[in-house]
């Protein structure tokens, strides 16, 4: 793979392309029309990890992806910066945009995410493989005439909120111009974490593109010659995108990190424990001069950002050396892991040891056990409901149900994979709040007022 094919500022959707009408970049034109996107906008009500804030301010979906593109554009911009060095002649290509590339794919990382966080993904998956879904897996649809593929299937029971991001960027929804978003090449390929179809997602689910829009990759990675590979078993798979290893790290940075802060506001961990975690990122002889400045700070919660801000600034260092020091073997395809997982060891452990408390301590935390739980309630019968009313649109509660769905929503497609990704789209597309008031409405605990 080569640099300057890579980072293509063409358009999906608008190959032709209508010409750039102010002084921005391409690139940053993908940040702004994310960003002022209502799909965007809607992640402000979506949960991260702890429930929806009351008096004590944590993470949503819009404030996390906000952090993971800031530390994204600094990435972006230190590699390039830094591979500009070491290859003069890429100064002709738009390698001095890989900031504006990665920070904008950062802000639509998350874009695909169904409410009450990682629950709600999970609920979409189980309700297919372990619920009332099980009977579509053979199911031949009277109204469409068909049936499910292996292929489709294995998107219902795998759903992937990173596969969702990909397909509300690239789908023509109804009443939408051509080509979704109409992104680039470079944004579009590198929100991509998993490139390769759901056949191949393994023990652990993840994958990149539906079946739907799995021609649509495949016509980006032709274009910006991503480097397709051969399966044991014959199947393709593709390289990863070189800018998708900067944006999973600035994810992963700040999903950990931000989620040790939240526990710390929470009292999930006391500061004691949370000065530990972070400390441990620098060396002993460094330690005492950071514990000097942060106890100057008498707030605690001020002394928690400090740390917090530092342990970011050495993450986010390491990760670029990492990438520029491996530049070979990632355009050749050949590096394996997350860059993360190559940073020095004192930085390794202590990454490994937030993970650990993250996992013990918050993910199991009661107040996230509780979202999880009623968030797979309310997934679960909304699923059930909308899947039914698309399967038999003729019946009385189905056309009631279906009335309340937009427009650009295909709900009536002539495939019944079609119709069954069209519920998704409507129920990911949703906020905690919409859906919960939704299935309020639905089992009468609530009724609509004027």
């Amino acid at each position: 793979m080569n640099w300057e094919q890579l980072l293509s500022n063409k358009r999906f959707g608008q190959e032709e392309g209508a010409g750039r009408r102010d002084d921005r970049s391409e690139f940053q034109r993908d940040f702004d029309r994310l960003i002022f996107s209502a799909p965007f906008r809607r992640l402000q009500n979506k949960t991260q990890v702890f429930p929806l804030p009351g008096t004590i301010f944590v993470h949503n979906r819009l404030t996390h992806s906000l952090e993971v593109s800031s530390v994204g554009r600094s990435l972006g911009n230190d590699v390039s910066r830094e591979l500009l060095k070491r290859h003069p002649l890429l100064h002709a290509t738009n390698v001095a945009e890989m900031g504006s590339i990665v920070s904008a794919a950062c802000l639509a990382h998350d874009m695909g995410n169904p409410p009450f966080g990682h629950s709600g993904e999970r609920a979409i998956g189980t309700f297919f493989s372990e619920g009332e879904g099980r009977k579509y897996r053979d199911m031949i649809c009277e109204e469409t005439g068909d049936g499910l593929s292996e292929q489709q299937w294995n998107d219902l029971i795998h759903f992937e909120g990173n596969a969702n991001a990909f397909r509300l960027l690239t789908h023509q929804f109804r009443g939408r111009r051509k080509g979704g978003f109409v992104m680039t090449y470079a944004t579009l390929a590198s929100i991509v974490k998993y490139p390769f179809c759901s056949l191949l997602a393994g023990e652990k689910g993840k994958f990149g593109f539906f079946r739907s829009e799995q021609a649509d990759y495949e016509k980006i990675a032709a274009e910006l010659g991503i480097i397709k590979k051969k399966n044991p078993d014959g199947t393709d798979r593709f390289a990863r995108f070189p800018l998708a290893y900067l944006v999973e790290a600035a994810d992963d940075i700040c999903y950990e990190i931000m989620d040790i802060e939240d526990a710390h506001k929470l009292k999930i961990l006391t500061t004691e424990e949370t000065q530990q975690l972070l400390l441990a990122y620098f060396p002993p002889e460094r330690q005492a001069d950071i514990r000097e400045h942060m106890n100057q700070l008498e707030d605690t919660n001020e002394q928690i950002v400090y740390l917090r801000s530092l342990a970011i600034g050495v993450l986010e260092s390491d990760c670029v050396r990492v990438f520029v020091e491996n530049e070979e073997k990632i355009l050749a395809g050949e590096f394996k892991g997350s860059l993360i997982d190559h940073v020095s060891p004192i930085l390794r452990d202590a990454y490994k040891n937030c993970v650990k408390t993250a996992y013990r301590r918050i993910y199991h935390a009661q107040i996230v056990v509780d979202i999880e739980i009623s968030g797979y309630k309310v997934m679960t019968q909304l699923l059930e409901l909308m899947c039914e009313a698309v399967t038999h649109s003729q019946n009385t509660y189905s056309k009631i149900l279906l009335n309340r769905v937009s427009p650009q929503y295909d709900v009536l497609a002539p495939t019944l994979y079609e119709r069954l990704l069209a519920v998704l789209d409507y129920i990911s597309g949703m906020t905690d709040v919409f859906a919960l008031d939704l299935y309020r409405k639905i089992n009468g605990i609530s009724i609509a007022t004027v």
